[in-house]
């Protein structure tokens, strides 16, 4: 079978609950592999926001990958994936990727 990859990246933007539930769903499809990248700020606004703890969320995926390691596979545009979700997108992160700064493993994989 063919696995598709997946990048969930969660940012520290309000509403971390949307990405917690997306890497949910997709454990529930065959054939996906989840690779995470959580910010520091995301860390905090999970433990803000949700009930979950961040030991619990990193389960969920399949690989999680450090934000500051540019070196990171997922950094790379080699890297083939089916997609990649920043959910919720802080603006910070938003603008990165739109102007193409790769300060951290986030807009790489987007770009």
């Amino acid at each position: 079978m063919n696995v598709q990859r997946i990048i969930v990246a969660i940012t520290g933007a309000t509403g971390a609950i949307y990405g917690v539930r997306l890497l949910e769903a997709l454990q529930e499809c065959p054939g996906v592999e989840t690779h995470l990248i959580l910010s520091s700020w995301a860390e905090r606004t999970i433990a803000l926001e949700t009930n979950y703890d961040i030991e619990a969320v990193r389960k969920k995926a399949n690989f999680c990958h450090d934000l500051r390691n540019v070196g990171a596979a997922v950094a790379s545009g080699s890297f083939q994936t089916s997609g990649m979700a920043v959910i919720p997108c802080s603006m910070k992160t938003l603008a990165a990727i739109a102007h193409g700064l790769a300060e951290n493993c986030f807009a790489p994989g987007v770009l």
